[in-house]
């Protein structure tokens, strides 16, 4: 009974930016996954069009629940977070349906570093010892997982790394408007430009080629997807809002070994000593970082 109360009181007190991050994690892994299967009937900014719109849609629906102002001062960086918010989303599906689920995640991971460049030069974070040294294990985790000394940067890998800097750039934009907007705002920001940018792709451009979907396994699955990108969405910003961004970025690594998992659910193949020992080095970083 005294171990429950005393991990109760543990999860209390834990940073609860980084039990956001951890949820928000598990959940863009499991969408990722959703993401994958739709990859092999669906092109991916499709897939990128169509959960954006029924994010949209579920955003525009929790306003009439609860509604909220929207202060005009900062509208610029509100459009620059939905910028660089889906040109990382049309990077990392792309990556999804062209290489394996967890290479793709651990690509897409490379955030984090920018996020800390980032949150230094232009937000004046500073760095403690302590998440010096979780960055560097965590690095190191990265390597063992990639090892990049045994296999050929293609291109698809290069989209990947510029994919988690646009990722990055957006999460250090919501660091500079979260006290100014509502979450879901800065959220409708992101799945707004989400739908007119594959839409103005279509239209304008020979690299897409919308198909009409009748299969209700294949909407099941947009559904569910959209769903589960909204949840980890919800829960990333509100981790960026409590949370130093490049503690929050740090956390964000969990997401590797759940997407190696996933991916193994999927076919591919199950992951050597090497990726296991980088894992393992993920999650000591991110206990060291969760330590106050």
């Amino acid at each position: 009974m005294s171990q429950n109360l005393k991990l109760l009181s543990k999860l209390k007190t834990m940073d609860k930016g980084i039990l956001f991050m951890l949820l928000s994690a598990f959940i863009a892994a499991l969408s990722g996954a959703v993401a994958k299967v739709l990859s092999e009937t669906m092109d991916p900014i499709e897939i990128v069009f169509y959960r954006n719109l029924l994010g949209v849609m579920i955003i525009l629906y929790s306003f009439k629940k609860v509604s909220v102002s929207i202060d005009s001062s900062k509208l610029h960086l509100l459009f620059l977070r939905g910028l660089f918010g889906t040109l990382a989303m049309l990077l990392f599906f792309y990556t999804i349906a062209t290489i394996p689920l967890g290479e793709a995640i651990i690509l897409n991971k490379t955030s984090p570093f920018f996020v800390t460049i980032l949150a230094y030069y232009l937000m004046k974070e500073s760095i403690s010892l302590n998440t010096f040294f979780a960055l560097i294990i965590g690095f190191l985790g990265v390597i063992l997982i990639i090892k990049p000394f045994g296999i050929e940067m293609s291109f698809e890998h290069i989209l990947g790394v510029l994919g988690g800097f646009f990722a990055a750039a957006a999460y250090a934009t919501i660091k500079k408007i979260k006290d100014i907007y509502d979450a879901r705002v800065i959220m409708l920001s992101f799945m707004g430009i989400g739908v007119i940018i594959p839409l103005l792709l279509f239209l304008f451009t020979p690299y897409t080629q919308f198909k009409i979907h009748t299969e209700f396994f294949v909407w099941s699955l947009i559904a569910l997807m959209a769903i589960l990108s909204t949840a980890s969405q919800w829960l990333l910003t509100r981790a960026y809002s409590l949370s130093k961004a490049s503690i929050i970025g740090v956390v964000g690594y969990s997401s590797i070994p759940f997407a190696v998992g996933f991916g193994v659910m999927l076919g591919d193949s199950l992951p050597d000593i090497y990726t296991f020992l980088g894992i393992t080095l993920i999650v000591i970083g991110g206990i060291l970082v969760s330590k106050k």
